[in-house]
């Protein structure tokens, strides 16, 4: 056998090894089974358009002056980061600054999430690309857009392959809950930061609660694993505080549940690990789930991407559909405002991972959209 023959076998060889280790670690898994959620409550037309975006939105965040911000989704490599919403049209926030790196050392690279707290702070967490940077929380003061908090996680709490996802702020502002995907790491957990002491803690690490269950989810015909190889199913995404700042709410995109814990539980620095453990509970059953807010009734608000909907988990465990609309491409981000809207983003993420960025223009504009539940709620979450 020729030599060029025998390393063009050998190369094909590992080549396939590689392409088969990645298919164990990450790809596979079933169909997500259906959930009994019943017709609409609302119709279509109840969903009104804010802003119509270039790029994909990833999370929103509303205060209670009715200003709106959003994040532009990382996965669709944006040039600007974190954006204010004025009349429809996008604004970087706090400046230009911040989006590129031009003189702020402290730039955005990877923002998904944001919250605007009862202090009326403005926080984002930068995830730092996955973990190649560290992961990085600030905090700005909403009048004037000057940093009144800043905080860059240890390798230790965020290491290589983590991801920061999405987070929530007690009502005293004084503790953040971070859910760590970790969707290439896959070592996913829940981070508890201390706002005053400055310190973050690692929790229910390898806990099932935050590892995802074996699917793959369909989103308007698409089934979510790239190339056959990479499933979409991080580990613990979900995440929600309550209003009186009693119980967090968690779960990964793909579990087949709603978990929750006591958040004096996840702050109090004595209890052991399978201790801590111990106290998380199964609250109900789920479909697939992005992001989740709450109203002050305790009903639980889930963004379903395989249905298009908006799902309502209440207190009772029963699920009910809000609103369906194929217009929802994947819904993904919640945020109560003033005078009882409820706004939601669609990152469309079925027809961005995995897709060049010509497939990003392609598939513009991106809406984020607000309605009227009737639920009572404070904005900000």
């Amino acid at each position: 056998m020729h030599l060029w023959l025998r390393i063009l076998l050998i190369i094909v060889a590992i080549a396939g090894a590689i392409l088969a280790a990645v298919k164990w670690r990450y790809g596979g898994g079933g169909t997500f089974p259906e959930r009994p959620t019943g017709p609409a409550a609302l119709p279509e037309t109840v969903l009104e358009t804010v802003a119509e975006l270039p790029t994909p939105p990833g999370n929103i965040a509303v205060s209670t002056d009715g200003r709106v911000f959003v994040t532009l989704h990382p996965e669709a490599r944006p040039e600007w980061k974190v954006v204010e919403l004025i009349d429809g049209r996008m604004q970087p926030w706090p400046n230009l600054a911040f989006q590129t790196g031009a003189g702020e050392p402290r730039f955005f690279r990877d923002v998904l999430s944001l919250r605007i707290d009862r202090q009326n702070r403005l926080w984002t967490l930068d995830n730092g690309g996955h973990g190649w940077h560290p992961g990085r929380l600030l905090a700005f003061d909403l009048a004037t857009g000057a940093v009144v908090h800043e905080f860059e996680f240890p390798r230790t709490i965020a290491g290589l392959g983590s991801h920061l996802n999405d987070f929530q702020v007690a009502p005293d502002g004084n503790t953040v809950y971070i859910a760590d995907a970790s969707f290439f790491a896959q070592t996913p957990a829940l981070i508890v930061y201390d706002v005053q002491r400055r310190e973050a803690r690692r929790l229910l690490d390898g806990h099932p609660a935050v590892i995802a269950d074996p699917f793959v989810p369909v989103v308007q015909g698409r089934r979510m694993e790239l190339f056959g190889l990479v499933a979409i199913r991080p580990g613990v995404d979900s995440i929600v505080l309550d209003r009186t700042g009693e119980w967090l709410y968690f779960a990964p995109v793909t579990d087949l549940h709603l978990y929750r814990i006591r958040s004096a539980d996840l702050r109090d620095r004595t209890l052991l690990p399978e201790t801590l453990a111990s106290r998380v509970e199964v609250y109900a059953p789920k479909t697939v789930s992005d992001g989740l807010t709450i109203d002050e009734a305790g009903t639980i608000y889930l963004s379903d991407p395989e249905h298009s909907a908006i799902v309502l988990l209440e207190r009772n465990g029963r699920l009910a559909t809000l609103v369906q609309s194929e217009r929802l491409r994947w819904p993904d981000g919640f945020s109560f405002g003033p005078d009882g809207w409820l706004y939601v983003t669609c990152s469309a993420l079925h027809q961005v991972l995995g897709r060049p960025p010509s497939a990003v223009a392609a598939h513009a504009p991106y809406p984020v959209f607000r309605l009227r539940t009737g639920a009572r709620a404070a904005a900000g979450h």
